[in-house]
Parts: C-alpha cells; sequence; structure tokens
C-alpha cells in the first residue's frame, strides 16, 4: 500500500519587521513588503508565478506498506524562491534573479512505524545588499542566505505530521499541511543578526541550522482583522518590547486593541499563567466590552512587536466575534 504526504512553508517580509539603514528603502518605496499569503493554498505555483512570497519549500514524499512495514521511500516535492523587484520612481525597476541553493534532502529514515524525510530549500536574492556583517570581511554587497528545513514523518498507519525543523532567523515563516490549510507559524524574526550573516553559504549549507520558535496559527478572523489595523485608514502605533515587559495588567483599565506582529506573549489570569500568543494574535477586545477593564496580563516571552489599534478601528460586532472566540479557547484549554 502507498501512502503520499506534504508539508509546506511559504516565508515572507511582513510590515514593521525591518530594521536599520535597510529601512529606508522600503519606506521610500524602493522595496515592498509583502502581503500575508492566503489562509488555504490550492495553487503553489500560482502564487510563485505571482510573486506572493519570497521563497517556499514544498517537502512531499511517500511510503510503500508491505506486512506493516515500510519496503520503499522517495521524496517529489521542490523549493521556489521568488525575483526581487527594486524600483526609484513611476515606471523604473530593476529585476534581480534569485540564487538558488541546491536543496538538501536527507536519506529517508525508515523506522518500524514509518519514515520520516527532512528537505532544506533556500538561497538569496540577487539584488546586492550592502550591509556590516560579523567578521571578515565585515562588509557584504549581497544579500544574506534564507531557508527552511522542513521534516515529514509518513507512518504504515498512513498518518502524517509536518513540521518546520530549521529556518533562517528572517524572514515569517508560514506551515501548511497536506490540504494546504496554515497550520504554524515561526514566532520569532532577528532581521539584525540575520543582516549580519558574513558566512558565503550560513546555514544548512555550511552544516548549520538554527531551532526556529513556532506557534500555533491565529484564527482565520484575527488575520482578518489584522488587515484592517495595518492596512486601514489609520496607521497604527508600533510598540517594541523587551523580554518580561508587560503589555496590559489585569484589572487595570483599557481601551486600545492590540496585534502582535512578532515575538511570544504569554497570558495570566489571577496569577496563573493560561496560555501563550504567537504573531498574528489580536488581543485587548473584552476591555473594550467589559466594563473597560483588562480580564488579563499579557507578558513579553521574548521580544515583542506590538500594533497598537484604537477603539475605533474595529467594529463592534468584530469585536464580540473575536470575544466569543477567545472564549471557546479558553473552554477548550
Amino acid at each position: 500500500m502507498r501512502f503520499e504526504s506534504s508539508v509546506t512553508s511559504v516565508s515572507w517580509i511582513p510590515s514593521g519587521l525591518v530594521s536599520g539603514l535597510i529601512k529606508a528603502g522600503f519606506a521610500v518605496g524602493m522595496a515592498h513588503y509583502d502581503d500575508p499569503p492566503p489562509d488555504v493554498i490550492e495553487d503553489l505555483t500560482g502564487l510563485h508565478t505571482a510573486e506572493r512570497f519570497r521563497f517556499a519549500n514544498h517537502l512531499a514524499a511517500w511510503i510503500e506498506v508491505a506486512d506493516g512495514r515500510v519496503v520503499n521511500a522517495g521524496y517529489s516535492g521542490r523549493g521556489y524562491i521568488s525575483r526581487t523587484r527594486i524600483g526609484w520612481g513611476p515606471q523604473r525597476e530593476v529585476t534581480f534573479q534569485p540564487a538558488e541553493f541546491p536543496a538538501i534532502r536527507a536519506t529517508p529514515e525508515i523506522t518500524a512505524t514509518g519514515a520520516r524525510f527532512t528537505q532544506t530549500v533556500g538561497g538569496r536574492t540577487g539584488a546586492p545588499l550592502p550591509r556590516p556583517v560579523a567578521g571578515k570581511p565585515f562588509f557584504q554587497w549581497v544579500a544574506p542566505t534564507v531557508w527552511t528545513t522542513l521534516a515529514l514523518t509518513i507512518g504504515t498507519d498512513g498518518i502524517a505530521r509536518g513540521e518546520l525543523a530549521g529556518a533562517s532567523p528572517f524572514p515569517r515563516h508560514w506551515v501548511y499541511d497536506h490540504q494546504g490549510q496554515l497550520v504554524a507559524k515561526s514566532g520569532l524574526t532577528n532581521f539584525r543578526d540575520w543582516s549580519r550573516a558574513g558566512h558565503e553559504r550560513p546555514g544548512p549549507w555550511g552544516q548549520e541550522d538554527s531551532q526556529p520558535l513556532v506557534t500555533v496559527a491565529e484564527s482565520a478572523l484575527e488575520r482578518q482583522l489584522s488587515a484592517a489595523i495595518m492596512r486601514g485608514g489609520t496607521r497604527p502605533v508600533v510598540r517594541r518590547l523587551t523580554v518580561g515587559a508587560t503589555l496590559t495588567e489585569q484589572g487595570q483599565p483599557g481601551d486600545d486593541v492590540y496585534l502582535l506582529l512578532d515575538g511570544v506573549l504569554s497570558v495570566w489570569v489571577d496569577g496563573t499563567q493560561v496560555g501563550e500568543l504567537g504573531p498574528g494574535a489580536v488581543i485587548g477586545e473584552r476591555a473594550l466590552l467589559e466594563q473597560g477593564r483588562r480580564t488579563a496580563t499579557l507578558r513579553a516571552v521574548t521580544g515583542c512587536v506590538v500594533a497598537v489599534a484604537a477603539k475605533d478601528q474595529i467594529d463592534r460586532d468584530s469585536l464580540a466575534s473575536l470575544a466569543e472566540y477567545h472564549r471557546r479557547e479558553d473552554r477548550d484549554s
């Protein structure tokens, strides 16, 4: 019997996560941030053609099972990396072709219960990126390397599990299951460390990888509200929190709604931690609906970037729907 499955990562640059001198290029329109990828991927090749992401890793694999054991296994996925466009005025644009590195595929690890596959894809943009780097030569004109390493385990019962096993510190990486549903994302980006990487081929091609902080994907409603906050008529204020900093304090008044752009927040109720939130979470709505006081304390587990939305940026019906979703989460936890 043959079983097939897949896991996919899509990597993109959200607004607000670039820092330093390079941020100026985004601010004046020479470079561009990306719109969020879709909640469901139906045509990865089409998204690549439309340049909807920076790069993607599609790990697809199969096993053949006989008498309850794996007798054969193999890969069938691939990587995608997009061009970089830089403009400086109306109808003035230069397109740079990317430098895609060869995919790294480990020999399938076959066990008594299934097989595990790992695949790394990535490379660098063709656009020159002047930047200081750690160590000699102390300055480079080429872009740093981006990559993701995906792992996929297919059991002899046909049940499969995918994961983001490694990734470059930048940009944001979203993970999709075999049905193309968004299920997880990298919780923390580090543009500064990524941009200062000075190796010719860092990451897995230089026998190095980094374990990403992975968080569960937020709800579809929160992704809709995220678009309203970041692309609505009012530009949100962006705050940065250091590790351990408090965003909200239970019982205190508050009338702002927050969108977590980067990092992880812990949720505390009556002195007990009840959960953690990752990028994309929209929080703070209950204070607007329930007597104007915060119902939980939120603390930064990592460094965080938070967009602050005024109370009139989101309509009351959406706030009520978000509050009901959060209540269901509390009941299910």
